[in-house]
């Protein structure tokens, strides 16, 4: 630990720090200084690579992207290195959650899926590896990219598991608390996806005629 501080006083410090940098819109301040505008105005309106990707604008959905799952990776890294693992668990649930309910949107964000990898592959990249692979496989074989989403972040806890057992407790609860909220966040999808409504990766340009 390198600040002083009490361990409840580090716990609290780390969560607002991870908030605070979790709650960054990437994908509003790509859209606006890309020239692209309001990306809660564009598609679906969430402010995540996917739908800045709606913009036509390859180059933005990338920055968002990486800004949305680095934020959480931060977070991380920076809570572990200055405080304790503890802490860096601590951080990277605060980081989630400033994405998903960001104080400079009023508290509305994202779904949460580029800054969960982030999170997974900063505290456990094992597990954020498999993950990946997860999602890989499913948008491959199923090419429906929130139900690869579901499934990795579903299938995450029991990598950590598998991967390092017990001995992870606080990695554990944080990533089975983001992978239930990415149910939560996900469920007009999941709507969709019972119904047979949800749309396939690249079905919207092939849906364009000629």
């Amino acid at each position: 630990m390198i600040f002083a501080l009490s361990p409840t006083v580090a716990l609290i410090a780390s969560a607002v720090g991870g908030y605070l940098l979790g709650s960054i819109p990437f994908g509003v301040i790509a859209t606006r200084l890309g020239g692209a505008g309001d990306i809660r105005a564009v598609g679906s309106g969430n402010i995540g690579a996917t739908n800045v990707l709606r913009t036509g604008r390859r180059d933005l959905a990338a920055i968002t992207l990486i800004g949305d799952a680095g934020k959480g990776a931060a977070a991380v890294l920076l809570a572990g290195w200055l405080v304790s693992p503890t802490a860096a668990a601590v951080a990277g649930g605060g980081a989630f959650l400033g994405h998903l309910f960001p104080v400079w949107l009023k508290f509305r964000g994202g779904k949460g899926m580029a800054t969960f990898f982030g999170i997974v592959f900063a505290i456990a990249w094992p597990v954020g590896v498999a993950a990946a692979l997860t999602w890989l496989a499913m948008a491959a074989v199923f090419r429906l990219s929130s139900l690869a989403a579901l499934t990795a972040a579903a299938l995450s806890p029991l990598y950590l598991l598998f991967l390092f057992h017990w001995s992870s407790e606080p990695r554990l609860w944080l990533i089975v608390g983001m992978a239930v909220l990415i149910f939560i966040r996900h469920h007009a999808n999941i709507r969709r996806l019972l119904t047979g409504a949800e749309p396939r990766i690249g079905a919207g340009k092939a849906a364009t005629p000629p």
